[in-house]
């Protein structure tokens, strides 16, 4: 069992930025590739960013590309999402995840066997 804690949502103007961190804990952290998704009201859960399990590979749904920036660090147990010059469509709950299964399939939520509870994120215009 992993639990996943996201913390650093909140509100911003657009342009702004905020730093979104998932706290890991249970088993070993590295062996997971992590994901990061969001849910904007009316709208199904849309995959943003995943990091491979050493945080070499790295990959962005194209809305973010440039923008966003996913990092891990294993000895904390933690992923990131740097999120830069934000806008007001990526208002969203942002959830982290966890996936033991193979990089190919970094895009689709149902290869994620662990998810957080989310965290609000709301860009003003």
């Amino acid at each position: 069992q992993v639990q996943l804690v996201e913390s650093g949502g909140g509100l911003v103007q657009a342009g702004g930025s905020l730093r979104l961190s998932c706290a890991a804990s249970g088993r070993t952290f590295s062996n997971f590739i992590m994901g990061w998704f969001r849910q904007a009201p009316g709208k199904e859960r849309e995959f943003v960013s995943a990091i491979s399990r050493s945080g070499t590979s790295t990959y962005y749904v194209d809305s973010v590309k440039g923008r966003f920036t996913i990092s891990r660090d294993n000895a904390k147990n933690t992923v990131y999402l740097q999120m830069d010059s934000l806008k007001p469509e990526d208002t969203a709950v942002y959830y982290c995840a966890a996936s033991r299964s193979t990089w190919g399939l970094r895009y689709y939520s149902r290869q994620y066997d662990y998810w957080g509870q989310g965290t609000q994120v709301t860009v003003s215009s």
